[in-house]
């Protein structure tokens, strides 16, 4: 039984894995063939840093992926904070289910009906360009609020809520127990929807593809424009550069985990012992 259960976990990592590894292999691939393997070469790797384009559609995601990540994280972490302290259960079972329509969507729906929106706004205010940044920003900000909700909202439940009474009864304001008690124990749940919302808003294509303009192309948008032709080796180099930066963020969010987790446990036994100066 326990061989047979390795093998599973090991088919299962063979399916999730195998693709992200044929992509990072093959963009080393001095042939630019998929047929066969003729050598190590970073050509492809020079050849992405000479696509002005290219480069172009990466900085549009990234300058979206980041703003509207934070954007998000703000926002739904003051909502997560309004749902935790609403003393009836009824009212928060209510805020989390409509909180967490819009993750339950098809993505589809979704940009179709932001286009409409966007674009009756616009012809409101009878506005020529309607889409663009903006409504891109506006559209990411508000797929990304329902992740970063259900990654903060468990983290005010876990807290002691008597660390919060402590330093009230100690002379700090709600202010300054919000910042120097709750956010830290809170901040793991934090830091993973950011990093969630950052990851999400990357790769984004569908919803991203209604309420875009052909001025402002983000990266997955312009990949699926290459589809049109054939795949340059170019985007195989981009995509491992993308994977490796995603690791890389996942291991920066489990440290910050570990971190945040040694310093609620600091905090607490700071409070216990009556440390805690308003």
């Amino acid at each position: 039984m326990k061989f047979l259960s390795r093998f599973y976990i090991g088919i299962i990592f063979f399916i999730l894995y195998a693709p992200i590894l044929v992509v990072m292999l093959f963009s080393f691939n001095a042939s630019g063939s998929l047929s066969e393997f003729t050598g190590f070469s970073l050509y492809w790797y020079k050849d992405l840093f000479r696509n002005g384009e290219a480069l172009q559609a990466l900085k549009n995601s990234l300058i979206l992926a980041v703003t509207s990540s934070l954007a998000a994280t703000a926002l739904g972490t003051l909502a997560a904070f309004a749902i935790a302290r609403t003393k009836s259960r009824r009212k928060q079972k209510l805020m989390e289910g409509v909180a967490n329509i819009p993750m339950m969507n098809p993505d589809i729906v979704t940009g179709v009906s932001m286009m409409l929106l966007f674009v009756g706004v616009g012809a409101m205010l009878r506005m020529d360009d309607t889409l663009g940044f903006w409504t891109m920003l506006l559209a990411h900000t508000t797929f990304n609020l329902p992740y970063v909700i259900l990654s903060v909202l468990p983290k005010f439940r876990q807290m002691d809520k008597s660390l919060t009474e402590a330093a009230l009864d100690l002379g700090c304001t709600p202010a300054q127990t919000f910042l120097r008690v709750e956010l830290p124990s809170i901040l793991p749940g934090v830091v993973s929807g950011l990093m969630m919302g950052f990851t999400l808003s990357l790769d984004d294509f569908v919803i991203s593809h209604f309420v875009s303009s052909p001025d402002f192309k983000t990266l997955p948008l312009y990949i699926y424009n290459q589809t049109a032709h054939e795949v340059k080796f170019s985007m195989y180099a981009l995509c491992t550069l993308m994977i490796v930066t995603i690791l890389l963020l996942l291991i920066a969010v489990n440290l910050a985990g570990s971190m945040g987790e040694g310093r609620r446990k600091g905090k607490g036994r700071a409070l216990q012992k009556g440390g805690l100066a308003p």
